[in-house]
């Protein structure tokens, strides 16, 4: 009988990737996401079409349940497999459990390689990955609210993940001592106003979800 491809041991190399990937209630065409994982050289993609804050993703169960040791997950961003900062990191602690790596394409991040690991963790990806899920919610809102007849509303609120972000990019110092970001800067990287900053600034102030 002949080896299976996708066992360990059956071949030099990385074997093609396994990709997922997710479009919004806003974005309902994955035409773009399915290319890309494709020119990747994944021979099998799951799709799910979902919020960024719904918290079900069958396709992306079904994705992980089909991962086997040496597999590598191939998203494009990722903030389309994770819903939130706490979901990206167990998500990371489970596939480096089983052996599985992770290849974002758009960020250039490659877990099979030390390198790519430590790129993982940088605190820019995280940075860009919640800015995107705050942005695409914003988005969101506002859709439903066209919807509805009612257009705009007030800015987005930081969730805890973010207040706990902005509260860390606040108390970051250069060498010459002073604040590395600004008040606006962070605001800008966070996708809300500098008002919902300041509220958020007091680290005596519970953090709520």
């Amino acid at each position: 009988m002949a080896a299976d491809a996708r066992q360990p041991g059956a071949g030099a190399g990385r074997r093609p990737g396994i990709g997922y990937g997710r479009v919004s209630t806003r974005d309902q065409n994955p035409a773009s996401q399915r290319d890309a994982l494709t020119a990747a050289g994944c021979d099998r993609i799951f799709v799910d079409k979902a919020s960024g804050k719904i918290d079900r993703r069958p396709e992306l169960d079904k994705a992980l349940d089909y991962l086997r040791p040496g597999d590598t997950l191939v998203i494009t961003r990722l903030s389309r497999a994770a819903r939130s900062l706490r979901h990206l990191l167990d998500l990371a602690a489970q596939l480096r459990e089983r052996e599985v790596d992770l290849l974002v394409l758009k960020q250039g991040i490659d877990t099979s390689t030390s390198s790519g690991r430590l790129q993982f963790h940088m605190f820019g990806a995280f940075d860009e990955f919640l800015r995107e899920l705050i942005v695409e919610g914003t988005l969101e809102g506002l859709a439903s609210a066209r919807a509805r007849g009612r257009v705009g509303g007030r800015p987005p609120a930081l969730d805890s993940h973010g207040v706990e972000m902005a509260r860390a990019l606040y108390g970051m110092t250069g060498d010459d001592g002073k604040r590395r970001y600004t008040v606006q800067q962070i605001a800008d990287r966070l996708g809300v106003s500098r008002a919902t900053i300041y509220r958020h600034l007091d680290p005596d102030k519970p953090v709520s979800a």
